[in-house]
């Protein structure tokens, strides 16, 4: 009965250049993994991503993939 349940991810989509932000936000785009403007990445939706998506929530759209 050992049943193995994926956990959640996260899309992240940069969507506003970090330009003219702090440099802690920033940084926190860079540690999120983007790079370029409309670039996308998927992360797994643990508390301490779900912090740093919530520091930089104007600079990035956020859906949940199934």
């Amino acid at each position: 009965m050992s049943e193995t349940t994926e956990p959640k991810k996260l899309k992240v989509t940069l969507v506003k250049s970090a330009i003219g932000y702090s440099e802690r936000h920033k940084a926190t785009v860079r540690a999120l993994g983007l790079r370029k403007l409309h670039q996308t990445v998927v992360l797994p939706d643990t508390p301490s991503i779900r912090g740093m998506l919530y520091k930089v929530n104007h600079l990035v759209k956020i859906e949940e993939e199934k």
